[in-house]
């Protein structure tokens, strides 16, 4: 899988709770954040933060499932926002234009999924 990611100017907690008011101000679903460092320490392991962000619009999204039924294992979208080795935070979310050739979407059809790349890119305060 093809990602892009990019640096925030705040730390994992700020930049997820930007992305959260971003994703419920638009309109969109919020349908998970995964806490893996949260789980990790349960199980007594040791992880840097990072939370998965798991969004969509089912009136967007259906019809690509249905054009494209495997596009299901791909939908709702998701980013993550996770600290790195040096401290940094970062936000990453799959190709758009990936999912598009693996599923022959159209231009058309993959617009909706496009917003992935604007609330990543505003999520990160730059």
């Amino acid at each position: 899988m093809n990602t892009v990611t990019r640096v925030s100017s705040g730390s994992v907690a700020e930049t997820l709770d930007r992305l959260e008011k971003l994703i419920t101000g638009r309109g969109l679903t919020l349908f998970a954040v995964v806490e893996h460092d949260v789980a990790a320490a349960e199980a007594g392991l040791s992880m840097r933060p990072a939370k998965l962000v798991i969004f969509g619009d089912p009136a967007a999204g259906t019809p690509l499932m249905v054009a494209a039924p495997l596009l299901a294992l791909d939908l709702p979208l998701k980013i993550l926002v996770w600290e790195d080795e040096s401290g940094r935070t970062l936000v990453s979310h799959g190709s758009v234009a990936e999912l598009q050739e693996r599923y022959g979407l159209t231009d058309e059809q993959v617009a909706p999924l496009r917003g992935v790349a604007l609330l990543a890119s505003a999520a990160t305060g730059t």
